[in-house]
């Protein structure tokens, strides 16, 4: 019914007056008494081979919503119902902000991509802690993604205020510092200037642990896939340096090549098909780099159980869906667990956490 109906109707619209539309309705979804959990026990994988426990957290399935579908964390019942092993919200921004002009949302069909240049907008870090807070007790995870306001001179103090703000309410912090539509925000990727950034933001996270007496929630740092290889390297030994419990890869990226749609002239992130085989390269990089020491989420490109096994076999303890979910409807999840138990089958692997990295060499 999705791609017969319902996608040929939503692509018919603005991109983002169809994203608000899906995120509405998703929205009401999620207050129908009863509704999401009954939903999640036919989404969920029943397979015990696709669960793992990560940073004392448990994970049902290796497959999350990745950061800018849900900005405010209007629709997280909902996401949690599509089967959804975690769910990422944001980025938010201690400040609500409207973001860049309209338009900033465009859809490349033949090439299986997005590109935006949102620019962060969203309703604050007090208005989400709210709604995260009445939330009640969670089908799955949900990890906070956090940001700097556009017009804020010191980043660092924005990393902190997100973290102050919502530290009860997030079972996971991810630093982004990789968006290309905020100005100078991917110049903190720089290892001085990260590893600055990430121990002002993990020195709070512990002054909340002891203030709350509240397990201290990971922090993840997203990274660019625009990098120099030299940098990425940098970059990544900043975060471990720094102590980040994780690493996303990748977010958006500014390169077009390859596509073959109009609006590849388009300014903004480009995620999405064309990123599949670049985000899975940095995926196997990060994990190398690390050893393994701390977990990996492969993001960019993720369409099938194929895409994603080969995010988890090149060094990905998690992955994350965005266009993919755009393109193939919200019955991707629940096939992405069919095949990935299938993939594992074949491969004669007991568990998800025999496929992590064995691709990496």
């Amino acid at each position: 019914m999705y791609r017969r109906v319902i996608k040929p109707a939503l692509f018919r619209l603005d991109a983002e007056d169809a994203h608000h539309l899906t995120v509405g309705a998703l929205a009401l979804a999620s207050r129908v008494p009863g509704w999401p959990a009954a939903a999640r026990r036919l989404s969920a994988p029943a397979d015990p081979r696709l669960s793992q426990t990560l940073w004392g957290h448990p994970y049902a399935s290796p497959v999350g919503l990745a950061a800018g579908l849900d900005k405010n964390g209007v629709a997280v019942p909902a996401f949690s119902a599509l089967g959804f092993g975690f769910v990422e919200v944001g980025t938010v921004t201690p400040e609500p902000q409207p973001g860049n002009e309209r338009p900033r949302l465009f859809r490349l069909p033949p090439d299986e991509a997005l590109i935006n240049r949102m620019g962060f907008n969203n309703e604050g870090a007090g208005a989400l802690r709210e709604r995260l807070a009445g939330l009640g007790q969670r089908t799955a995870p949900v990890w906070v993604n956090i940001g700097k306001n556009k017009h804020t001179e010191d980043a660092t103090q924005d990393y902190v205020a997100c973290v102050q703000a919502l530290y009860e309410v997030a079972d996971a912090f991810v630093v982004n510092v990789s968006s290309p539509n905020t100005p100078g925000l991917r110049a903190l990727q720089a290892a001085g200037d990260l590893s600055a950034l990430l121990r002002a933001v993990m020195s709070e996270v512990e002054a909340q642990r002891l203030r709350t007496a509240h397990r201290a929630p990971p922090v993840l740092v997203k990274l660019a896939p625009d990098l120099h290889p030299a940098d990425f390297e940098a970059s990544v030994g900043a975060a471990l340096d720094a102590g980040i419990q994780g690493l996303i890869v990748s977010n958006t990226t500014l390169s077009r090549e390859g596509l073959s749609h109009a609006h590849r002239e388009q300014s903004g992130g480009l995620s999405g098909r064309p990123l599949t085989q670049r985000s899975t390269a940095l995926v196997r990089d990060a994990f190398r780099l690390t050893r393994g020491r701390v977990p990996v989420v492969g993001v960019g490109g993720v369409f099938s159980a194929a895409d994603a096994y080969a995010k988890i076999r090149a060094g990905a303890s998690l992955v994350e869906v965005y266009s993919g979910l755009i393109y193939e409807g919200p019955g991707l999840p629940a096939r992405i667990h069919r095949g990935l138990g299938e993939l594992l089958s074949r491969d004669g692997l007991a568990h998800l956490s025999e496929a992590i990295g064995a691709d990496a060499g």
